[in-house]
């Protein structure tokens, strides 16, 4: 029975010059006026390995905060620490007004990414990327900013998060530099990337998947008793045997099976516990038979494949 071997090596973006651990930290709860705490969280997650740093301007409102409380935490950081930029690839997002809610237009790219610079204390964004398609612009129209920022030296590399295939081919059609990155969400619960075209995708182009909510924002650890569905309760059942009979944690096993998919893909990690920023680095000692792989699928979807 062959096994899963997991690479520590670097990862690279797409087909960029950018290369990053391959787990990343993610900074969805990231948020507070706590400039030491937020700046231990940090180096914390460089000092565990990770390089690549994925925020957007709407993360705060879910954290009871206002737009732009994450990257503007995240720049006081940097403004007090500025050896730290050295050692990282910043990635942020743009594209989501809440009460619109997407709106990708010329105007409004462009607005939200000097925004983003502006608050992250930054000149440059290393990856950028559209959060959620807007379906009212046209995606020569998007690409036109995309590719005005990164001419203009404010963005490095472009990238897409919770884009269909087809969606993401079009914006591709329009642009002149190949998409680093599709950021769908992937985990041991939420398995419809490796069917719906998107994982394929990335591996027929060279794309790399950033696959976000890894641990299923926090429902893989919950105890199974206390799971919404039979389907989470039983990958939950599995993810615990895996656990036990390789001595490491639930969280190991559930981003090794992330980490474990051909197409590669960077888990984003949202702890803000010191001690489960580190752990999450252990996933990397973890090898899976296809067997455990399938296993975790197969309790995903409620169904014995064929």
């Amino acid at each position: 029975m062959s096994d899963l071997v997991i690479a520590r090596s670097n990862r690279r973006l797409g087909q960029s010059g950018l290369t990053v651990a391959p787990i990343a930290y993610g900074m969805w709860r990231y948020a507070g006026t706590d400039v030491a705490d937020a700046t231990r969280k940090v180096e914390i997650a460089l000092d565990a390995g990770m390089t690549l740093f994925d925020t957007a301007d709407v993360y705060g409102l879910d954290s009871d905060m206002h737009f732009g409380a994450a990257e503007e935490l995240f720049g006081e950081v940097l403004a007090a620490r500025p050896a730290l930029r050295d050692r990282m690839v910043i990635a942020s997002k743009g594209g989501i007004i809440p009460g619109t809610p997407y709106d990708s237009s010329a105007t409004y790219l462009r607005k939200a990414c000097e925004a983003s610079l502006r608050r992250l204390k930054i000149d440059v964004i290393d990856l950028y990327q559209i959060h959620r398609p807007d379906m009212l612009s046209h995606p020569a129209e998007v690409a036109e900013t995309l590719t005005a920022l990164r001419t203009e030296g404010k963005i490095r590399e472009i990238g897409l998060s919770n884009h269909t295939s087809a969606q993401i081919r079009a914006l591709q059609a329009h642009l002149d530099v190949p998409l680093a990155t599709q950021q769908p969400e992937f985990s041991a619960i939420a398995v419809e990337p490796v069917t719906n075209g998107v994982l394929d995708l990335c591996m027929e182009t060279g794309m790399t998947p950033l696959a976000w909510s890894p641990l299923a924002g926090g429902r893989l650890m919950l105890e199974a008793n206390e799971a919404a569905t039979p389907e989470l309760a039983d990958v939950i059942i599995t993810l615990d045997r895996l656990a036990k009979e390789r001595g490491v944690s639930r969280t190991a096993i559930a981003l090794a099976f992330v980490l474990a998919h051909p197409s590669a893909p960077i888990p984003i990690i949202g702890s803000q516990t010191p001690v489960r920023i580190a752990d999450a680095m252990s996933a990397l000692d973890v090898t899976l038979t296809r067997a455990d792989w399938y296993a975790v699928y197969e309790a995903a979807t409620g169904q014995p494949l064929p």
